[in-house]
């Protein structure tokens, strides 16, 4: 099987005796009852999830309820190392089934090869867990099936391993194909998990054990929890990749203007902008978004109007001097913290998206005085949603794109492209540890 797109079907496990263990059936009564495991029931659950219901992994966390905050960590790490490498683990499993098992015993398998090949468990315990999970989820029929494949896989996967493109193989064929010449550097990045980068209040002190980046970024290894970090409480810093935090600084200085972030939750670019000495309004349309947005605000101790409404049909009393627009995307670069993404979005997706991007741009017009800014960023790789975006604004009317200086991108002049926007990818600063994809351009209204 050479296309990575996750198999569907239905089956029957190859071997007639599959749901035997030992060779002989127990009588009814005497079935092992497996052990509680939330940290793969968990995982299980996220995985389906994306596979089944192209649901995002943190929908399934939220909906999980109260667990262990470990065990949620390990059923996180679980569902996204198997996300990580999905297709070239599905490439994997193919030749050792005969028949596509049905798709909540093909998510165990992809649990268990996970486990196997990818996080060092040792195989009597991946092997096991899965069986387990499986009779827990009424598939037991299929426990055998699972018991011989990943036996198998743990004979044999690492040597299939070797000969295989993984770095092609994990990326749907699609969004291998849209990013073009990019694609490969672009893959880098997924299979090694994000560090935490924080940018800090004025005047804070980083906590110990962090790197500072050449843009003022603090970052801190992959795994580090920001919560319990001295200084967290207090809002002296907040999480925020390095390449997020570039379009509030190519803003200037917004010391004691008036400006409007549009999509504003979390908030770490108000944050950002209030740091920065700006005349806040941040808008976000969900409730429940606003109420995020407000706790962190009130955590980084940021001065800043919160407003629930619909950003394209809300104005502001007077217009502004610039505006802030993080626009609703495909998040395709965010893949590093969230692989679910490469398999959640359709091509479909991204034009629609578009469209409401274009939405955007035209309502931030309206916003802004004559001459003021529109900084317009996504956490996009896509064309359609980042440079093609900028030149339907202009075909439209109404705006002057000003491109990002040599100077004004010298702490990370890679991500300056020829056009003067600003553009990085999860490959770009492959030795510090990487960075999210993000595009940011600059129109001025005339």
């Amino acid at each position: 099987m050479t296309q990575n797109t996750p198999p569907r079907g239905s089956g029957r496990p190859k071997n007639p005796s599959a749901s035997r263990q030992g060779g002989r059936r127990p009588k009814p009564g005497q079935e092992r009852r497996p052990s509680p495991d939330p940290t793969r029931d968990l995982a299980f659950d996220i995985v389906c999830g994306v596979v089944e219901h192209r649901r995002m992994l943190e929908t399934t966390l939220d909906r999980a309820g109260p667990m262990d905050p470990r065990d949620r960590a390990s059923a996180h790490r679980l569902a996204a190392t198997t996300l990580r490498y999905m297709g070239s683990m599905t490439e994997i499993l193919q030749p050792m089934l005969r028949r596509e098992p049905p798709e909540p015993v093909r998510c165990a398998l992809l649990l268990g090869v996970a486990q196997l090949l990818h996080l060092e468990t040792p195989p009597h315990a991946a092997v096991g867990t899965i069986v387990d999970l499986l009779r827990r989820r009424g598939l037991a029929p299929f426990a055998g099936l699972a018991n011989a494949v990943l036996r198998r896989v743990a004979r044999e996967g690492r040597d299939l391993l070797e000969g295989l493109d993984d770095a092609r193989l994990d990326v749907p064929a699609w969004l291998w194909s849209a990013w073009g010449h990019r694609a490969r550097s672009i893959s880098r990045g997924l299979h090694r998990e994000a560090p935490l980068d924080l940018s800090l209040r004025p005047g804070a002190t980083a906590p110990e054990g962090g790197d500072v980046l050449p843009t003022g970024t603090v970052r801190y290894p992959a795994g580090t929890r920001i919560a319990t970090m001295e200084g967290f409480e207090e809002g002296q810093f907040w999480a925020q990749d390095v390449a997020a935090a570039m379009p509030v600084k190519l803003m200037g200085d917004v010391a004691g203007k008036t400006v409007i972030d549009l999509c504003a939750a979390p908030g770490g670019k108000t944050a950002q902008l209030s740091a920065a000495g700006a005349d806040v309004t941040a808008i976000e349309k969900e409730e429940s978004r606003a109420v995020r947005l407000r706790e962190n605000i009130t955590r980084m101790r940021a001065t800043a109007e919160t407003i629930v409404a619909d950003g394209l049909k809300w104005r502001p009393k007077a217009p502004v001097d610039a505006v802030l627009l993080d626009a609703p995307c495909s998040a395709t670069g965010t893949f590093r913290r969230h692989p679910d993404v490469l398999w959640i979005k359709r091509p479909r997706d991204v034009t629609a998206l578009a469209e409401g991007q274009d939405a955007f741009i035209d309502a931030a017009r309206d916003m802004l005085k004559p001459g003021g800014m529109l900084m317009y960023a996504v956490c996009s790789l896509q064309d359609e949603e980042g440079p093609d975006r900028i030149a339907a604004a202009l075909e439209r009317g109404g705006w002057k794109h000003v491109p990002f200086t040599d100077e004004e991108l010298a702490d990370m002049a890679i991500a300056r492209t020829p056009e003067g926007f600003f553009r990085t990818h999860p490959g770009l600063w492959w030795d510090r540890g990487g960075m999210d994809g993000f595009f940011a351009a600059r129109l001025i209204r005339v």
